[in-house]
């Protein structure tokens, strides 16, 4: 089994921003996913000296952010296919399902995105859409929330509201 932390929206200057709970999950992951919005880059940096990690930048990171990461990334985990963006144009939180899956095209099993800074797990087909809602809070989030992937034969994905 593989074990991912899934972290959006953290608007973060450092890891210390991190909930308790969320710094401990994160020290048990296989792999970090950071769909945008770091707005730190010591935060991205400390977030890639913790281990295995794969982030896309946000809407509101700053340029040293933007020239290190992609706007999307799609990858092989476990036989699955993940798709990850913020989207990185940001723009209006309606119709943004649709926006990221024909941003990342080739039918992914599983799509991550953040943005909204509000939590979302569904099923539409067989692609898992994954928004992680944000880690630290940040205005308009109501709760602090973020994702775990549990990947065996298949993928579990839960919200996990801290």
């Amino acid at each position: 089994m593989m074990k991912v932390v899934v972290l959006s929206d953290t608007h973060a200057k450092d890891l210390a921003d991190l909930p308790e709970r969320i710094l401990e999950d994160i020290t048990k992951a296989d792999l970090i996913v950071h769909v945008g919005d770091y707005t730190s880059k010591m935060f991205l940096d400390q977030l890639r000296d913790l281990g295995n990690f794969k982030g896309v930048h946000g809407n509101m990171d700053p340029n040293e952010i933007k020239s290190e990461l992609p706007a999307k990334a799609i990858f092989e985990l476990m036989g699955f296919r993940i798709g990850i963006t913020h989207p990185s144009e940001g723009g209006s939180p309606i119709g943004l399902k649709s926006r990221v899956k024909s941003k990342l095209g080739e039918d992914p099993d599983l799509i991550i995105y953040g943005h909204t800074h509000k939590p979302a797990n569904e099923s539409e087909g067989r692609t898992i859409y994954l928004n992680p809602g944000s880690a630290t809070g940040a205005f308009p989030a109501r709760y602090k929330t973020y994702g775990v992937l549990n990947i065996r034969d298949k993928i579990e994905a839960e919200i996990v509201k801290v």
